[in-house]
């Protein structure tokens, strides 16, 4: 069964993408939030909607928020978004 996206699995998912997935929040800035130039990124919160990113670019670090193409329903749901999303981002940004 999976959790509904609440403050405490939203952290829960941050630092899991911050530690693990630095790589795929870089581009998720770039692809998603046409930031090309950002060089380092983290992943502040997630809820259904979207995901709030901090992007440093050029020593400066740049809010963004990035919507999701559809309303999650829960963490198996983010999680499968998440990976479509680098994917996608891989693809285009290549």
């Amino acid at each position: 069964m999976s959790d509904p996206i609440t403050p405490a699995i939203s952290d829960r998912i941050c630092k899991h993408m911050n530690e693990d997935h630095s790589n795929a929040i870089v581009l998720y800035a770039k692809v998603f939030g046409n930031l090309s130039e950002t060089e380092t990124a983290k992943m502040e919160s997630i809820d259904p909607e979207g995901m709030n990113l901090l992007a440093t670019i050029k020593g400066e670090t740049v809010p963004l928020r990035v919507k999701f193409d559809h309303v999650l329903k829960d963490s198996e749901d983010a999680h499968h978004t998440l990976i479509d999303m680098v994917k996608q981002a891989r693809t285009s940004h290549s």
